[in-house]
């Protein structure tokens, strides 16, 4: 059998059986400081499928920077076939400056598939197709909900791809949404050029929190194994396959004031269940948010501080039963799970 040749991404070549950190030339800063994207290749003597984890498109969801830190350190990886390239930080200047946005400010997720010569955030998205998607069968997109607002674990997968469900039931998140592509993201542009993405979200942005962190990871290792990079040894593999959820709404206020929130994401509500109660300052008067439907609460505010119209609760139409029992199996599976024994609490 021939030997399996190097791995080249950006001009570096990677040996199989080896793992290296490679920095890809993006810009430079107005005082002339060069700015890189950090690529982590990890490339497995075997042949086998090329999947790449990604995270901080948007420079504030920090929870996947967290994810893919440990998941470098995982000891399955050593074992590897197929080659798995990971980028913790895609929108480095978004993340300097904990923004969403690059400093022009564009939205690096609406800019794909980009081009050599546009915007600064038009050439970033055209280095990452061209150095990263090109080479790849699958990818994983980490993201959390944006500042002041948490989601539950879940992944988003597009309605038209019922072939890629395949990875995301092996995921094991509690929720499996089916979300409309927007133009310009990296999900709709990757499947474009026939690559098929996981969009993870859970978290706040700016902020880690242990669930989501384990979730994130866990899920990513079973997608390996699904694919046929890593053994299962060590895997924790899904119990319970996850809720699928083809619609979702937003609770919005009826008016501005002081939110006093009574329920949490992942939580069942039924049809008319008090979500909240909006106060003025004075305590005169209060407004009720009530669940327009029953569902899956998926998502909601941070913020006590609200005005009229304002998103508060993001619920998911899905079947009261199969939501809870799922969201509690994968809770109690990850803090019993091996590969979290030596993993510090944030």
């Amino acid at each position: 059998m021939a030997a399996r040749q190097d791995f080249e991404i950006g001009g570096f070549h990677i040996r199989p059986g080896a793992r290296r950190t490679v920095e890809l030339p993006v810009s430079m800063l107005s005082d002339h400081t060069p700015v890189t994207m950090s690529i982590h290749v990890v490339h497995g003597r075997r042949e086998g499928a090329t999947l790449f984890v990604s995270a901080a498109v948007h420079g504030d969801e920090v929870i996947g920077v967290e994810i893919a830190r440990r998941l470098l350190r995982s000891p399955q990886l050593d074992r590897i076939n197929g080659t798995l390239i990971v980028i913790p930080i895609v929108n480095s200047f978004g993340f300097y400056s904990r923004s969403r946005y690059l400093p022009d400010r564009r939205d690096l997720n609406r800019s794909f598939p980009g081009s050599e010569t546009g915007s600064l955030a038009s050439r970033m998205a055209n280095l990452f197709m061209t150095e990263v998607v090109s080479r790849c069968d699958l990818g994983i997109d980490l993201h959390s909900a944006a500042i002041h607002r948490t989601n539950m674990p879940q992944i988003r997968v597009s309605p038209g791809r019922p072939e890629t469900l395949r990875y995301a039931n092996a995921f094991g998140a509690p929720l499996v949404m089916r979300s409309k592509i927007r133009a310009g993201s990296l999900r709709g542009e990757a499947q474009r050029a026939g690559v098929d993405i996981l969009l993870y979200e859970a978290g706040e942005g700016l902020r880690f929190d242990e669930f989501s962190a384990r979730a994130g990871v866990a899920g990513i290792l079973r997608v390996m194994h699904e694919l046929g990079m890593i053994p299962e040894d060590g895997v924790p593999l899904a119990e319970a396959k996850p809720v699928v959820a083809h619609n979702s709404f937003w609770e919005r206020a009826a008016a501005g004031g002081l939110l006093r929130t009574f329920k949490s994401a992942g939580e069942w509500v039924e049809a008319d269940e008090l979500l909240g109660i909006i106060s003025d300052p004075f305590g005169e008067t209060e407004v009720e948010a009530r669940a327009a439907t029953p569902g899956l609460i998926i998502g909601r505010t941070n913020l006590p501080v609200i005005n009229e119209g304002d998103a508060l609760f993001h619920i998911a139409t899905v079947t009261a039963y199969e939501a809870e029992s799922r969201v509690e199996s994968l809770s109690a599976q990850l803090e019993e799970a091996e590969l979290f024994d030596e993993d510090e609490i944030i």
